[in-house]
Formats: C-alpha cells, sequence, structure tokens
C-alpha cells in the first residue's frame, strides 16, 4: 500500500508537531512524491478524512479523543482496513485495551511517546510502509498479562488445595466426599478440576505435585 495520506490525530501539539516533522523526514527520504500530511482533532473529523478512501497511515493518541470503548475504535481500523494503517501512540495503554485490539485488529501498531526518537522514527517507517508496528514496552505488557492469566488459571482453589490434601493422605472419593459432607460426585469434579489445572492424568502426579509445591507436609502424605 503507497501511502497517499498521513492523518495526525493528536491533540498535543508538540506531540503533533515532533509527528509532523519525522514524518517528513521519512517520506521526503523514501517516497519519490510529497505525501499530503493532514490534522484530525476530533473523531468525526477523523472520519471524514478516512471515508475519502485515500490510502493513509493514521498516528492517532487514542486515550485523547472520544471513541466510546475499545470495541468501536477497533471496528473503525477494521472498516478502513485496506486503505489504512494505524499507529497508536500515547503515554500508558493498559492491559486489556492492548490485548483486544492487537488481537482484533491486523493493522494497528503501537509505540509510546516516551520512547526514544529513534524507535518513533522505526514505528513510524514500518506504519508508512503498511507494516505492523509493535513496541518491546507493549509486547512484555502483553506477555506479563499472559503469564498473569495463566497463572489464575492454573491456579487451585482453596476447596481443590484441600481435596488434594486428602488424596495425599490416601483417603478415598467416598471418605473425602463424607469428611466434607458432599456427594462423590462433587468431589471428582475438584478432582478433574485439579488434574486440569496441573496438567496431570493421575491421582499419583498431582500428589507429586503436592508434594513439590510444598501445598502439604511431608509428614502428611500417605505411603
Amino acid at each position: 500500500m503507497d501511502i497517499e495520506r498521513i492523518i495526525i490525530a493528536d491533540n498535543q501539539p508538540l506531540t503533533a508537531l515532533a509527528i509532523e516533522t519525522l514524518s517528513k523526514r521519512i517520506t521526503s527520504f523514501h517516497h519519490k512524491w510529497e505525501v499530503e500530511i493532514v490534522y484530525a482533532a476530533t473523531k468525526y473529523e477523523l472520519g471524514v478524512f478516512l471515508k475519502q478512501g485515500k490510502p493513509c497511515a493514521v498516528i492517532i493518541d487514542y486515550t485523547l479523543f472520544n471513541f466510546d470503548n475499545q470495541e468501536n475504535f477497533a471496528m473503525m481500523c477494521d472498516l478502513y482496513q485496506k486503505s489504512s494503517s494505524w499507529l497508536l501512540l500515547s503515554d500508558e495503554l493498559t492491559p486489556d485495551f492492548l490485548r483486544f485490539v492487537l488481537y482484533q485488529t491486523t493493522n494497528v501498531s503501537v509505540a509510546y511517546k516516551d520512547a526514544p526518537i529513534d524507535i518513533l522514527r522505526e514505528a513510524l517507517r514500518f506504519v508508512l510502509r503498511g507494516e505492523r508496528y509493535i513496541a518491546q514496552h507493549a509486547m512484555s505488557i502483553l506477555l506479563m498479562q499472559e503469564a498473569e492469566d495463566q497463572q489464575e488459571k492454573t491456579a487451585l482453589t482453596q476447596t481443590e488445595i484441600e481435596v488434594l490434601k486428602a488424596m495425599t493422605q490416601g483417603k478415598t472419593t467416598k471418605e473425602i466426599a463424607y469428611e466434607r459432607a458432599s456427594s462423590t460426585h462433587t468431589i471428582n469434579s475438584h478432582r478433574k478440576n485439579i488434574f486440569r489445572k496441573l496438567n496431570v492424568n493421575c491421582a499419583h502426579d498431582a500428589i507429586k505435585y503436592a508434594l513439590k509445591a510444598g501445598l502439604v507436609d511431608q509428614a502428611e502424605f500417605y505411603i
């Protein structure tokens, strides 16, 4: 996609001027023709430019515009997917927002305003070529969030820990159900959840995990 227009959608004058300066330097070096640079102060103005259909790069600070929500923003990016390449340039973006937008779109890049000039220049070059750029900081945030989600997903509940402890003591499903005033069906459900979360296939492996993780004392282990 040969970019014909750069839309700067940022209401901070100094940032907008810096983007324009960097963009002009990049386009004058890499393009044989002059790329038009325009400013969008509102979501409405941005929409007007996009509807004109010119292949464009949109440099935007999402936090300064009145999008209803992240879904609304992603829909606009997707609607003009064939004619636009986007660079989210903000001070801070939440992990949930990053994950949603980057997973729901294919034409949105991410960089941060406090990044070194070389990084910002690199991000702009990618976007002006119609390629995706994700800053290392954004990638780190995504990876940390995924790790936390995975940990949360695999963490045993207090009830599951108690059932696992009872299993290490050699108690049967019926005995555990009796002690907890539960049905054997409920205890079996807990066992299945324990196996799934620990990624094991049998009670023996689950008990080994419990011992290694320190969930039960060696003295409690039934031999």
